[in-house]
């Protein structure tokens, strides 16, 4: 079995339990410490990651899972926060608490990748799996839409 996991372009040997949960080897091994930790069952979605670009939740996937592949984390969506939909959370206030965001962000990114004109359902849709405690949703759905507009003129 593979024992070595890519996580924002870089190489680590894995030398963890199998079963370890991926947000644990990210947070303490590797101290990336922007994807949080949530519900602890993959129901709230502060853990979100992408895992080969598709979102996953990092609380419930064990490490043995994600051997050889590659996995990108908020710290890797860009180096100095200039990915369209950072720009976007800081020019509509999305953050309250801030807590969730990140998680918000990497579902936020994976999904536009995937549908990168979304109607205003598209949107509602793909982000329903994410909680705020704080309640922005109507600024995350403002900040989702307008940085999808902005990834289209990059196209």
């Amino acid at each position: 079995m593979n024992k070595s996991i890519n996580i924002n372009g870089k190489n680590f040997e894995l030398d963890v339990p199998d079963d370890m949960p991926l947000l644990w080897y990210l947070r303490d091994k590797l101290e990336l410490t922007g994807t949080k930790f949530g519900c602890g069952m993959g129901l709230c979605g502060a853990c979100t990651v992408h895992l080969d670009g598709q979102a996953i939740r990092a609380c419930v996937m064990p490490v043995a899972a994600v051997a050889g592949k590659s996995i990108t984390t908020i710290e890797g969506l860009s180096e100095n926060g200039s990915h369209p939909l950072q720009k976007a959370w800081i020019k509509h206030k999305v953050p309250q608490c801030g807590y969730c965001q990140a998680g918000q962000i990497m579902n936020a990114a994976s999904f536009l990748a995937a549908t990168p004109r979304p109607s205003s359902a598209d949107i509602d849709n793909a982000m329903q799996g994410n909680i705020c405690r704080c309640g922005t949703y109507q600024r995350i759905k403002l900040a989702v839409a307008d940085a999808a507009d902005e990834l289209a003129k990059e196209v």
